[in-house]
């Protein structure tokens, strides 16, 4: 196994983790990404660092309930966002994320 396979393989924890695996092109399992799949992700990407954002709360929002609701409880992250005094889940996330829980 090459030193960057196990780089690779190691490097799966944390928010960055997916980042640098795309900026190295090697997939936690060492495996290349093929270049269109990296090429359609840089693109899209781009688009994406050109939007115009609607503000950092709303943005610290949306990732707390989309990674959130992977792994805490409805009622545990609907009253963790009351007490941070952020918008409570409304109906439509309830559905999209606990759903099929």
């Amino acid at each position: 196994m090459s030193a960057e396979t196990n780089q690779a393989i190691q490097d799966t924890k944390g928010a960055d983790a997916i980042d640098e695996a795309i900026a190295r092109g090697i997939d936690f399992d060492g495996t290349p990404i093929p270049e269109a799949k990296l090429d359609l992700y840089n693109k899209v990407m781009a688009l994406e660092a050109n939007r115009q954002r609607s503000g950092v709360s709303n943005t610290m929002r949306s990732r707390i309930v989309r990674i959130g609701a992977k792994h805490i409880p409805q009622a545990e992250l609907d009253q963790m966002l009351a007490d941070a005094g952020f918008a409570q889940l409304k109906e439509k996330e309830i559905a999209f994320y606990y759903s099929g829980k």
